[in-house]
């Protein structure tokens, strides 16, 4: 009856040593998955998901901005061009 329970302790060590062993070999392998895949995205110079969303943020402002001036500009223009007209001199 000893003998059979330390062949069974026995395999429950071996079975949780077994477990450890899996256990760690998961962490390494899933480590080296992501250092792979950031030597990856670093050589293919991409960019941080924060920096674009900031960067196109940056972009829509300087669109409105360059649409305002546009239409500011058109009106100018549109408010001067009758004054041109009358004051310019009528060929002969």
């Amino acid at each position: 009856m000893k003998n059979k329970e330390k062949v069974l302790d026995d395999l429950a060590r071996l079975a949780g040593g077994g477990a450890s062993i899996v256990s760690g070999l998961a962490r390494n392998i899933r480590e080296d998955i992501q250092s792979r895949a950031n030597d990856f995205a670093s050589n293919l110079d991409l960019v941080l998901r924060e920096d674009f969303e900031r960067l196109e943020a940056v972009l829509l402002e300087t669109r409105r901005r360059v649409d305002g001036q546009e239409a500011r500009i058109i009106a100018l223009e549109k408010s001067l061009s009758p004054a041109k007209t009358k004051t310019a001199k009528p060929k002969k």
